[in-house]
């Protein structure tokens, strides 16, 4: 479990507690009222459980507080929402989550993209993109729909010629030197991303290797200032907390900062290609 969903559970657990401390019940007498043992009390208070939407209107019930109904069960359904294991998104094969994207990014007008170790996705040629869904396939052993999966990413970098969308991204410069697949692989990423800066509603840009560093970071895409993706290991959070977007805001907003832009990220581009190209 992600320490930011274990966050909100404890946010939630909080205010139940509350909720029951101001109806002047113990956890061992709503338990009983309730017909549960008392150790669920302290599970979900402690944020050690979720609760399940009846769960809410049980504990609304018998604290008196069934105007808080509403909004508390909208935070559970988006406690569930923030955490989506990576075996159940990709159980039918890696088609599904590039289609999943298709429809998110369609509805975005701004892009903000966070990458230390990896080109962006819907930045990827065919080739890069089949070197890391046959890693995702094989780490996770899941159905191999690679070449499904290549045609869907593929149909997903339509979205920066189309429409009135605007995209940021920002590499870190070890992004492009993590080899992925081959040198022929990435010599030909390497290209692709010169011939991305050109595009007029894109800024390309990357952090220097020995940029001093100032933000905790780790991977992210914002879509506009509604959601945030964060890839780990093993799930995917949505983030769609005002005030957990704001920090991911401020902290890209450093990390653009420190970034170089047009004739500086092409050298870097062109320095990491001369230094594949030179063996």
């Amino acid at each position: 479990m992600s320490s930011t969903v274990y966050q909100a559970r404890e946010v939630l657990g909080h205010r139940l507690r509350d909720l029951r401390k101001d109806a002047g019940l113990t956890g061992v007498q709503l338990a009983a009222l309730a017909g549960w043992r008392s150790s669920k009390i302290s599970k979900i208070e402690y944020g050690k459980q979720t609760p399940t939407e009846d769960d809410i209107r049980i504990w609304c019930r018998y604290c008196n507080a069934q105007n808080q109904e509403p909004d508390l069960i909208a935070t559970v359904r988006h406690i569930e929402a923030m955490y989506v294991e990576w075996r159940r998104m990709l159980r039918t094969g890696t088609k599904r989550r590039q289609v999943a994207s298709i429809g998110l990014e369609a509805q975005t007008r701004l892009f903000r993209w966070y990458e230390p170790l990896l080109v962006p996705g819907i930045l990827h040629p065919a080739e890069y993109a089949e070197a890391i869904l046959a890693r995702i396939i094989d780490f996770y052993e899941i159905p191999d729909d690679l070449d499904a999966g290549v045609t869907s990413r593929m149909e997903r970098q339509q979205i920066l010629y189309r429409g009135d969308h605007r995209f940021h991204f920002i590499m870190a410069e070890q992004a492009l030197l993590t080899v992925v697949g081959n040198t022929g692989v990435m010599i030909g990423q390497l290209d692709r991303l010169l011939t991305i800066l050109s595009l007029p509603r894109v800024r390309l840009s990357v952090i220097p290797a020995h940029t001093a560093y100032q933000v905790p970071t780790n991977q992210f895409i914002m879509f506009d200032d509604r959601l945030v993706h964060v890839e780990t290991i093993s799930a995917e959070l949505a983030i769609s907390q005002p005030r957990e977007i704001a920090l991911y805001s401020k902290a890209f907003q450093q990390l653009s900062q420190q970034a170089v832009y047009g004739q500086a990220a092409r050298d870097l581009i062109n320095k990491a290609l001369a230094l594949l190209r030179s063996g």
